[in-house]
């Protein structure tokens, strides 16, 4: 079994700890992005994985594959070419304090690429499962028309394909996103999204529910997950569910709709580190379940684990092993010293 992802890698620069922006002197320096962080993920599970994307041949460059690299993901259709790679600056938020992200990331390598710069029907080769999200296509109209042409090969060479929705207000706008993503999402066979995602790009969203506050009526969930797969002929939705105590203190669950069955999963209470990447660690859990034959409660719950998990890992990628979620699962996370 095979999977791509495709997407952009960017270079992430964070004050220490819960440092804010404003009296940081230093910045630590990782490198992140939604479909890499799946990527890693599941190289970790064991799973072939290979990252496309284009970043410029110069140092800068380098550094973000090598990083990708250590991890066992392919890099080696990495398209090189353009100036730069995007930049973005992670605030971590501390109890009543949210985080904050500012880009930097206009003008890059991949954001300027072009539909000729892949050969899908190459990279699709042997590949069981694709997976992109909806930060790429708002990346520019270019970007956009790669995916749009990378979901088209996919199904056209039988692969499974997700997205998860991964709505970024400073990247386009709601009417732009649902445009756009309307057209990729009838490719896919599992959409993941938050419960914001759905209500800001599709105008779906679960009655009784205040995303802002944290407050959830998880059985309307199910009537959203079955309006998006109506809509779209999507067979799978996963909506991750988060109740928000404080910016370090959530309730991490999550439903999967599969095949008009819904499932819900443990809830997890959760004391973050690190938020980022928390969707996509669930997004690779989940594919990585479907792709082990589990049914569709397990995979639910090893995803929830996994990203349970990567709550606790600062940067962007869940640095776990298959038998640490399956401890998570089994144990309930005393966070006990194994020994």
């Amino acid at each position: 079994m095979r999977v791509i992802t495709f997407g952009e890698i960017m270079l992430r620069l964070s004050p220490p700890m819960t440092d804010r922006f404003l009296q940081t002197h230093s910045f630590d320096a990782t490198y992140g992005g939604a479909e890499a962080n799946v990527a890693v993920s599941l190289a970790n599970y064991g799973i072939p994985a290979a990252f496309v994307t284009k970043l410029p041949a110069h140092e800068i460059g380098q550094c973000a594959v090598n990083e990708l690299r250590k991890y066992g993901v392919d890099t080696s259709m990495i398209v090189r070419g353009g100036d730069r790679v995007g930049i973005y600056y992670c605030e971590t938020g501390a109890s009543q304090r949210g985080g904050k992200v500012i880009y930097d990331r206009a003008h890059s390598s991949i954001s300027e690429a072009t539909v000729a710069d892949f050969d899908w029907q190459t990279i699709f080769n042997g590949a069981d499962w694709f997976h992109f999200t909806g930060i790429t296509p708002a990346l520019s109209q270019n970007a956009f028309e790669i995916c749009l042409a990378a979901v088209q090969a996919a199904k056209a060479a039988g692969v499974t394909v997700s997205t998860d929705l991964n709505y970024r207000k400073k990247l386009w706008s709601r009417e732009t996103a649902c445009a756009r993503m309307s057209e990729l999402v009838r490719y896919c066979d599992l959409v993941i999204a938050n419960e914001a995602d759905c209500r800001d790009v599709f105008s779906i969203e679960s009655a009784d529910t205040d995303v802002d506050s944290g407050k959830l009526n998880k059985s309307g969930y199910t009537e959203v997950a079955a309006k998006l797969s109506e809509r779209f002929g999507c067979t799978r939705v996963a909506i991750t569910l988060r109740e928000s105590i404080s910016a370090s203190d959530n309730l991490w669950s999550a439903m999967l709709y599969d095949n008009g069955e819904s499932y819900f999963s443990n809830t997890y209470p959760i004391h973050i580190v690190d938020r980022v990447g928390g969707g996509d660690s669930f997004g690779a859990g989940l594919i990585y379940g479907y792709l082990q034959k589990m049914s569709p409660r397990e995979a639910l719950e090893f995803a929830v684990a996994a990203s349970c998990l990567k709550h606790s890992i600062p940067g962007d990628f869940n640095l776990v092993s298959v038998d640490e979620v399956y401890s998570l699962i089994r144990n309930g996370g005393s966070g006990r010293v194994q020994r």
